[in-house]
């Protein structure tokens, strides 16, 4: 028995102390004074740089919320850009700090990759968008057609189930890059171009001709996009993850970018815990009372980013559907802060 309970001490505290080794990225980040967070290589609405190479989009928002919560300045962020294929190695390395790059949360890369998905960003689907001149209605006209792809994505495995389960045949081409991909669609290399929904209204805007394509109804996936970290870092995770929350609670809450200061005076027990006049929950995550105050006023509150990078204000035009928050018929909700 003696024997039994040294070698559980002991694997506990091995077990601990790989913990403590591992719980490092929120000192890490702070000791360097910057943020360094791994996006696309271009997804207009969720990451993408203008000309002057200021990041914009959804995923570049949770970035900057990060940055400002941890840091207290949300331009204290190192963009890196990653290929579908190099992202998650990148975050295993340790290049980057957390991963906010239009990522499908899947089983197999939450228990494979060594790294978690800490919520989701966007709601999406995988569709498809074809020239209008092919007269085409509905994905189940396609069969024979040749497909344009990104590897590396979940698109591909996708697209592979939707044909057999519908007996149709297709021809698949394959890029490293959306960009090729897009192009090579343009050029009539392939008669069809499948990504994420979301994608597809992005890419159609690099189009010389927007017009004349259009996206088939059909959605043939559960694509929910999120952020990831690493594993073994629980702290970190809970950073990451209640940044999020603390957007989407923001919007629940009616607070905005605008009225944040006002809010922060309120003497409503719900907002005064949110906004940190009251409790210490923002200690409790290793951060400030003020964390969430901190957060909307660098980015705005969910709904606020939404409008600004996808919605139907924005270039993309798309409405909130599944986005919404779950009071107005959507999936966004967050736990309560408390």
């Amino acid at each position: 028995m003696k024997r039994v309970s040294l070698a559980l001490t002991l694997a506990l505290a091995a077990g601990l102390s790989a913990q403590a080794a591992d719980a490092q990225t929120l000192k890490t980040v702070k000791d360097r004074g910057m943020l360094s967070c791994g996006v696309s290589q271009g997804l207009p609405g969720f990451s993408a740089p203008d000309d002057k190479g200021n990041w914009t989009g959804i995923d570049v928002d949770v970035c900057r919320a990060i940055a400002a919560v941890v840091l207290n300045d949300p331009t204290k962020i190192k963009f890196v850009p990653l290929s579908a294929k190099d992202r998650f190695t990148a975050l295993q390395s340790g290049e980057i700090d957390v991963l906010s790059r239009n990522t499908t949360w899947t089983v197999s890369r939450d228990t494979s990759l060594g790294a978690n998905f800490t919520g989701v960003t966007y709601y999406d689907g995988q569709g498809f968008m074809v020239k209008k001149s092919l007269k085409v209605n509905s994905a189940l006209e396609l069969n024979s057609a040749s497909v344009c792809v990104q590897t590396g994505t979940t698109t591909e495995l996708n697209l592979a189930d939707y044909f057999k389960a519908n007996n149709m045949k297709y021809e698949v081409i394959a890029f490293g890059t959306i960009d090729e991909a897009v192009k090579a669609y343009e050029s009539g290399r392939c008669d069809v171009f499948t990504d994420d929904s979301s994608g597809l209204y992005a890419s159609r805007l690099k189009l010389t001709n927007p017009a004349d394509h259009v996206v088939l109804p059909e959605i043939i996936s559960k694509e929910p996009l999120g952020p990831m970290v690493r594993h073994g870092d629980d702290q970190w995770f809970d950073v990451v993850k209640w940044t999020l929350f603390a957007m989407v609670t923001a919007e629940e809450l009616g607070i905005t970018q605008k009225n944040v200061d006002e809010m922060a005076k309120s003497d409503k027990p719900e907002l005064k815990r949110v906004l940190g006049s009251d409790g210490n929950l923002g200690e409790q995550l290793g951060l400030t009372k003020d964390w969430v105050v901190r957060i909307v006023t660098a980015v705005g509150n969910y709904g606020e980013s939404f409008d600004r990078n996808v919605g139907t204000s924005s270039p993309l035009g798309i409405s909130r559907g599944l986005n919404n928050l779950w009071t107005k018929g959507g999936l966004q909700y967050a736990p309560p802060i408390r």
